[in-house]
């Protein structure tokens, strides 16, 4: 009777074997392995790729939607490092696609800017898993990232957003120069941005960022975009909602002019050290803004000089918004040695007036 035989009980006679043929298939074969293994390893970098063992993840920051921030270290600089991991319960594996996009589109704009009013970009990373996440309990050590998640690495900027800053200034005001200088940061890196055809598409106080000196720095760039040819090309609600201009609101063509007016939101804010439109809803707000011509009060302590650029800046026409070098060069030409600052609210008679809304040009 016959017996099955396997592979492992078969004898092979070594007089038989034909060890030049074998030589030349290991050859052969290791060749191929190596020269994978080689083009691996030399496998050519994004130039915005950080090297994950440089970075050193610390103090959670901030914490969000699809992620959080945290202050560290890399290559010796301190940095924030924003994680996003967007696997969580209850995302698409669609929306997951898009939010991915979106991140690839921010790495894009950012890692090619270079202006003192624009957050340094660091580096980027997608899908690494060789991070060392701070656990929430700190007897619990480290946790690792998921391969899922990306993060980016930007310059570390202590004075946290405007909108906090003003937020803390909301009662006692700031000096007409300190509202000067932020307005000429913001409007210095627009220009910038506007100048490499870059819109930023969601111009608002939390973007923005201060470093220990007061020096305002633009940051988030996830829904920036190079400005189309064709301004059919850039439709669609995009940005924040008191921000946005009148033709985004209504799903018109637009182009950088978008964030001229949110620019013109931002100069208001900065004086006021309040948010505009709190008597409404974003709904009604919007509606308004569109249909009616709604902008925010202007008290009347504010200098003309800075009224005017609000007003311009806000114009319902695109057309008639200036150019963002235009505005820095108004600003730059005002005198605030003799003051003009919003008065504090203990100090103001008649100056107030964040409850109205006022429908004008």
């Amino acid at each position: 009777m016959e017996r099955n035989i396997s592979s492992k009980d078969m004898i092979f006679r070594a007089d038989k074997i034909d060890l030049k043929n074998l030589d030349v298939q290991l050859e052969r074969h290791w060749s191929r392995v190596l020269s994978k293994d080689f083009e691996n390893k030399n496998k050519s970098r994004e130039l915005w790729e950080i090297d994950p063992s440089k970075l050193e993840i610390r103090d959670l920051v901030a914490q969000g939607q699809y992620g959080m921030v945290y202050q560290g270290s890399y290559d010796a600089q301190d940095v924030a490092v924003k994680l996003l991991d967007w696997g969580e319960d209850g995302i698409s594996s669609a929306n997951t696609s898009t939010l991915r996009a979106s991140f690839k589109q921010e790495v894009a704009v950012w890692h090619i800017l270079d202006h003192p009013n624009i957050t340094k970009f660091i580096g980027a990373s997608m899908g690494t898993s060789q991070l060392k996440i701070p656990s929430k309990n700190p007897s619990e050590g480290y946790t690792s990232l998921p391969s899922r998640a990306c993060c980016v690495v930007v310059e570390y900027l202590s004075g946290g957003t405007l909108k906090n800053f003003l937020y803390e200034n909301r009662t006692k005001k700031l000096p007409f120069k300190i509202v000067t200088q932020l307005a000429l940061d913001l409007a210095r890196g627009l220009s910038y941005l506007h100048s490499n055809k870059i819109v930023h598409r969601d111009v608002k106080a939390a973007n923005m960022l201060l470093d220990c000196n007061g020096n305002l720095k633009i940051a988030h760039f996830g829904v920036a975009r190079v400005e189309a040819q064709n301004p059919q090309d850039m439709t669609g609600e995009t940005g924040t909602h008191g921000y946005m201009a009148p033709e985004v609101l209504d799903g018109k063509p637009y182009n950088r002019k978008c964030d001229v007016y949110s620019f013109g939101i931002c100069l208001w804010e900065i004086y006021c050290c309040d948010v505009p439109y709190t008597d409404i809803s974003f709904a009604e707000a919007s509606s308004a803004v569109v249909k009616e011509n709604l902008r925010p009060h202007v008290p009347r302590c504010c200098p003309t000089s800075l009224t005017k650029i609000m007003k311009k800046c806000w114009h319902a026409n695109p057309e008639k918004r200036p150019e963002m070098d235009e505005v820095v060069r108004k600003l730059e030409a005002i005198d605030t040695s003799r003051g003009g600052g919003m008065i504090p609210e203990d100090q103001a008679v008649g100056c107030f007036g964040f409850a109205q809304t006022r429908r004008g040009p």
